[in-house]
């Protein structure tokens, strides 16, 4: 059963940047596709990226694609999001997520996505 665990949330300023990642538990990640997604106080929740199991990129939201990047690190087992020039705008809940089963593709829609971590705060002062 797979887990997945987001972490490197917290306070920054703007214009500062974190580091989001994405582990799991109860299987290796390397074998799924994972998705980065994020919530705003008072809005739906929407796609950044996802990251095919081979290591190819699909971009959600195209308007993040210059500030957001997503990454794989087969050898840790861990996904990435580095989020750069971060915004009050950019608050919110974000969240990595995958399709079970693993050989799935990545989806730009998030009901196509059924396994999802507990999601890490980021919050960008003004």
């Amino acid at each position: 059963q797979l887990q997945l665990v987001e972490s490197g949330g917290g306070l920054v300023q703007p214009g500062g940047s974190l580091r989001l990642s994405c582990t799991a538990s109860g299987s290796t990640l390397n074998d799924y596709p994972i998705g980065w997604f994020r919530q705003a106080p008072g809005r739906e929740r929407e796609g950044i990226s996802c990251a095919t199991r081979a290591g190819s990129i699909t971009t959600i939201l195209d308007s993040l694609k210059g500030r957001f990047t997503i990454s794989r690190d087969n050898a840790n087992n861990v996904v990435y999001l580095q989020m750069n020039g971060l915004q009050p705008e950019d608050t919110g809940i974000y969240y990595c997520a995958t399709r079970i089963p693993s050989w799935l593709a990545c989806s730009r829609r998030l009901s196509d996505y059924n396994s999802w971590g507990q999601g890490t705060q980021v919050t960008v002062t003004s």
